[in-house]
């Protein structure tokens, strides 16, 4: 099987090695208060048959993979959620259950699988905290170094999964934007791999097997996915799988992607509506969903527009809220990113069909992040002695 890299803006097309991130032209027009421009899919010309593996999507051969177990997350039926709203084919896939409990184990899978298939020995990543523990923890396994640019309001549970994971960990006094534009810099005076979300085209192909899971454990397209959306590359990844199993012809259509984003953090759905970005000031409790300018932003708006895709905001509150219901309905416990995408079904549900199919993502595990999850539950007041102090 042959792939490649192509520019999702000019459609040039370029060979896939470690020197290329983005569209080299294309991204001679970057304005550093914008999304990133040239962003790359990687192409295969080959077809499928109808059993294949995960790794037959992918551009790198197995044997470079390191041996974590990633991916094969479960699809939860949640029956009680099933029940109190009406909707007999409401899915939730949990990548939760992912080694380092986030579903950002998709991306950093494939970017150790390419530092090992070329010999580099060293990665570089900027995140809010789940990029991070993520590429750190299949770092380990990979015999990788890994260098991190965290914005210093990232939870100390990610950060400290980072460091148990033996990363190095460099703070930043800035937002996540400020991170990734230090962590760029720092690339250029070093021959490292960068990890930094959409930038390297690998990030966007780790997590289209998202979508490739879906399809193997319904048979079939859902109608609906709900995705919680930050910088957009969760988002693209879900489009870029759903798009190879068309190409290959096992689905006809692609589902109604829903990006869900929080009020004080939703560029992409303002972007959807004026057809232009603005930089945002981003404040969410969600912080893996926090940007200012998402840098995947382009090339999911030209998706969304071009498979009628839809965006809706929710606000902290309604995160929360979505996020306790989980737990306490259906013992699923996620961060309030990952129950986002809960949130946003809550909000369209009475403009869905209940025979539609629908899956919710639940991308990172309650505990990243316990500090807000703490304001929708009550402490006990007092410890007790004996039965009768009750």
């Amino acid at each position: 099987m042959k792939f490649y890299y192509q520019c999702s803006e000019c459609g040039k097309n370029y060979e896939i090695t470690p020197e290329i991130m983005v569209c080299p032209e294309c991204s001679k027009s970057q304005n550093s208060n914008k999304p990133l421009r040239g962003i790359l899919e990687v192409i295969c010309d080959s077809e499928l048959d109808n059993e294949f593996s995960i790794f037959d999507f992918l551009p790198i051969e197995k044997r470079f993979f390191p041996k974590i177990p990633v991916g094969n997350t479960p699809l939860w039926q949640p029956n009680n959620l099933r029940n109190e709203f009406g909707f007999e084919n409401l899915f939730i896939k949990d990548d939760t259950c992912n080694p380092t409990n986030s579903f950002k184990d998709r991306a950093s899978y494939l970017v150790a699988a390419f530092a090992k298939k070329w010999g580099i020995k060293e990665i570089v990543v900027a995140s809010t905290g789940n990029a991070a523990s993520s590429m750190a923890g299949i770092g380990a396994s990979a015999n990788l170094n890994i260098t991190i640019f965290m914005p210093e309001s990232a939870p100390k549970a990610k950060m400290i999964q980072s460091l148990q994971y033996g990363a190095k960990v460099i703070t930043v006094a800035g937002n996540y934007d400020k991170a990734f534009d230090l962590s760029l810099k720092y690339l250029k005076k070093n021959n490292f791999l960068s990890r930094n979300t959409a930038y390297n085209p690998m990030t966007i192909e780790g997590k289209k097997t998202v979508s490739l899971e879906i399809y193997q454990s319904l048979k079939k397209s859902p109608d609906f996915v709900f995705v919680p959306t930050g910088d957009g590359a969760i988002l693209g990844g879900v489009y870029k799988g759903f798009k190879d199993l068309k190409r290959c012809g096992f689905i006809k259509i692609i589902p109604t992607i829903v990006a869900v984003q929080a009020e004080g953090s939703n560029a992409i759905c303002e972007a959807l509506k004026s057809d232009e970005f603005s930089p945002i000031e981003a404040k969410t409790i969600a912080d893996s969903i926090s940007v200012g300018i998402p840098k995947n932003g382009y090339y999911v708006i030209q998706q969304l527009e071009k498979y009628n895709g839809k965006c809706i905001t929710v606000s902290d509150d309604e995160i929360l809220t979505a996020q306790k219901q989980l737990s306490s309905s259906e013992g699923l416990f996620t961060e309030p990113a990952g129950a986002a995408a809960f949130a946003g079904f809550k909000k369209m549900k009475n403009n869905l069909s209940k025979d539609a199919m629908i899956v919710l993502l639940a991308t990172g595990n309650g505990l990243k992040d316990i500090d807000s999850a703490m304001e929708k539950v009550k402490f006990p007041k007092r410890a007790i002695t004996s039965l009768e102090e009750l």
